[in-house]
């Protein structure tokens, strides 16, 4: 699978909903997640929320921080580091909009899963730093 933007993020950014802006921070932030597809399933367009992918999360989310970046329509962000991961193989990377509700509402952004430094990896308890694309974590 190459990298992809979901289809219901897309919809949900032309139509304004709520939760669909990535310019928040903390419990509005932008996360990263390992994913293992063994687990989890392979990319599939019909995923909107968080939950469609949590039984492949590996370790510990981790925000995009405030070094956030939106220009000329590519999102970028530092590095991310994942510390301490164990688990299964992690084969891509997801990005997600958290928001103050339930998980069931966090909506999933993008699937990534080629041109990413340091993936494919199997965790063994240590860190896991996911560098992104010198272009950028995606452009629309």
């Amino acid at each position: 699978m190459a990298n992809a933007i979901y289809p219901k993020w897309k919809a949900a950014l032309l139509q304004n909903l709520a939760d669909s802006d990535l310019d928040g921070s903390g419990t509005t932030g932008v996360y990263a997640a390992l994913y293992d597809v063994g687990a989890g399933g392979a990319y599939d367009a019909a995923d909107e929320f968080y939950t469609d992918l949590s039984a492949g999360i590996v370790g510990t989310p981790v925000e995009i921080g405030a070094t956030k970046s939106y220009t000329n329509g590519v999102f970028d962000g530092a590095d991310v580091t994942f510390t301490a991961v164990t688990g299964a193989q992690c084969e891509a990377v997801v990005i997600y909009r958290r928001n103050a509700g339930a998980n069931t509402t966090w909506r999933l952004v993008a699937y990534l899963d080629t041109n990413i430094t340091n993936l494919p990896v199997t965790p063994n308890g240590g860190d896991i730093t996911v560098a992104w694309n010198a272009s950028g974590i995606f452009a629309l």
